[in-house]
């Protein structure tokens, strides 16, 4: 018998510089994988990792974030951005990549919300299982 379980994902790090934000994103593809239900959070400095034209190769590092476009695969579509942590760092909607993947027949958009902090609190209550990262 197969348990489902909603986990709850929050990234908090800028997504280079540590290994929190690959790791945070390994562990929801893997729980994905597994069939649970993942929710995605992205606030404080994690807001960086869904930013567009990420390049860092000046610090020797491979750009990953084109990974999160593989969430789709593994039924991961919830995610959420917090809109006082972009107003913050001076960033919007705009700002953040697209999340595409292919379809049989075409191509679908990921959708990421921008939501306020108030209603990012729900959704964490609402977890059986959180990660911090």
């Amino acid at each position: 018998m197969s348990v489902s379980k909603s986990f709850v994902c929050i990234n908090r790090k800028a997504p280079y510089g540590t290994i929190y934000a690959l790791e945070a994103l390994e562990v929801v593809l893997i729980a994905g994988a597994f069939e649970q239900q993942v929710k995605l959070i992205f606030m404080d400095d994690g807001v960086y990792q869904l930013t567009r034209n990420q390049n860092p190769a000046g610090i020797g590092m491979k750009n990953f974030s084109k990974t999160f476009g593989a969430l789709s695969d593994y039924d991961v579509d919830q995610i959420f951005v917090d809109s006082e942590s972009l107003n913050l760092r001076g960033l919007d909607a705009t700002d953040l990549q697209r999340l595409t993947h292919e379809t049989n027949d075409a191509e679908e958009r990921l959708s990421i919300k921008v939501v306020p902090r108030k209603e990012l609190v729900d959704i964490i209550e609402s977890a059986d299982v959180l990660f911090n990262f």
